[in-house]
């Protein structure tokens, strides 16, 4: 059995369901959805601070750089309050969205969960002290509190509905009535457990629990900024997109926590004036490993736009737009690279490249890091700029891996359409002396 052959029947025996199994495993699939729904007010979060923390030396003397600097000094509250109201509160939308999503899943009353899952949230990582409501946990170091906050009130809230534990009205009553009475006793266990674990962790550890989370979670978040846990990922995403799972979907929920905590972390550092330390946020996923979508395939694409194969051009010319956006399942599917032993390599390891490229680029210091979220479909070039507050040199590394992943593919991609061209000189042939051409 070839190496290809080998890596194709461990991914669909072994991998492949595993991989499947998370990806429509209800807890995670509730905390994407929960992300999904933050992402709006973080990616108009993260526009604010292009504007507020301009790009220019402090002492510059430039006339529209002094001109940007002294207004923003003198409006720097007005202009930052988008961003406290958004990107700085993400975990409030984060704690909604993953407790309505996982109360759905389990039919249940989506809203009144939602809202059981933001006190539960709130009780443990944002107390109220003279009146006001500590903002301290309610960007990126409250996330996986959020996460599991959500998760511990639904599930408490459908265990108890289980067993009957729950507040009974007459069948006249309203429905909106009855479900206001039915999470009553949710409330009063979440309060009955969760408030006094609250107060034994602050006691005991002069902290809060999002403080104790992070803690637990620091050495995944701290490995997540190596290159050798960036090239697992993106091999486990490529390998499950290869074998005609939405790879991209599966690991990028998973990723998603790790994402908005680093450039979290990135935007606290630029607001202290501290240097950024986070390599491995969204914009780098997107921009840098993956050009033109899951494959580097916008490589694929230009090749095919001018391929002699009437097939691959078509495809190629069809996929240009969509690839330039970050959207590749019609080349993926139309080409078809799934399951392709001749594209397998450059599907899999132009990626790779991109990866090791792009991590010693930003590390070093020649590309700046990330610290801006950007919609997924933001074209890469514009993406990579933007997501490092509209510098030039990320520009100029998206262009480079461009044509590094386009020499990557070319020698497999001239043998896969010389494959093509004699499928469709056949095809013609048999067409010419009437013989049916069968798919």
């Amino acid at each position: 059995m070839s190496l290809y052959s080998t890596i194709i029947s461990v991914v669909e025996k072994h991998i492949a369901p595993i991989a499947s199994a998370i990806g429509t495993q209800k807890h995670v699939r509730a905390m994407r959805d929960g992300f999904i729904v933050s992402m709006p007010f973080i990616i108009v979060g993260s526009f604010v601070l292009v504007f507020a923390f301009p790009p220019f030396d402090p002492d510059t003397k430039n006339g529209f750089a002094r001109i940007w600097l002294d207004f923003v000094s003198a409006n720097f509250d007005q202009i930052m309050m988008p961003f406290q109201m958004t990107m700085a509160i993400m975990t409030i939308f984060v704690a909604m969205g993953t407790g309505n999503s996982l109360a759905k899943a389990y039919k249940m009353d989506g809203i009144t969960s939602a809202a059981l899952s933001l006190m539960s949230f709130l009780l443990i990582a944002s107390p109220a002290k003279e009146g006001a409501l500590s903002m301290g946990h309610l960007g990126g170091t409250g996330i996986f509190t959020a996460v599991l906050s959500a998760f511990f009130s639904v599930e408490l809230y459908r265990i108890l509905k289980k067993y009957n534990i729950t507040i009974r009205m007459p069948e006249q009553v309203p429905p909106a009535i009855q479900r206001s009475f039915e999470v009553l006793i949710p409330v009063l266990f979440v309060f009955m457990t969760l408030f006094p674990l609250s107060l034994w962790v602050q006691a005991e550890f002069n902290m809060l629990i999002p403080d104790l989370v992070m803690e637990a979670f620091k050495p995944l978040v701290t490995a997540s900024n190596t290159l050798p846990a960036i090239i697992g990922a993106l091999l486990l995403c490529q390998l499950l997109w290869f074998a005609g799972i939405h790879g991209a979907a599966i690991v990028v929920g998973l990723l998603s926590p790790i994402f908005i905590t680093n450039i979290t972390a990135n935007t606290d550092a630029i607001a202290a004036g501290e240097p950024m330390t986070k390599i491995f946020t969204q914009p780098f996923w997107d921009f840098y490993i993956f050009i033109g979508g899951s494959g580097a395939t916008l490589a694929l694409v230009i090749l095919m736009a001018f391929s002699k194969a009437v097939h691959l051009r078509t495809i190629g010319r069809m996929s240009m737009v969509p690839g330039a956006f970050q959207i590749n399942e019609p080349v993926i599917f139309g080409t078809p690279v799934v399951l392709n032993p001749i594209l397998f390599l450059p599907f899999v390891f132009a990626p790779v490249i991109n990866a090791t490229i792009a991590f010693f680029a930003v590390k070093t210091g020649i590309v700046g890091m990330s610290f801006i979220t950007t919609p997924w479909t933001t074209p890469a070039l514009l993406g990579a700029s933007w997501g490092s507050g509209w510098t030039i040199t990320p520009v100029a590394l998206v262009l480079l891996l461009l044509v590094l992943d386009v020499l990557i593919y070319l020698p497999f991609f001239k043998m896969f359409e010389k494959q093509v061209m004699e499928q469709e000189k056949e095809a013609a042939s048999d067409e010419a002396v009437g013989v049916p051409v069968t798919a």
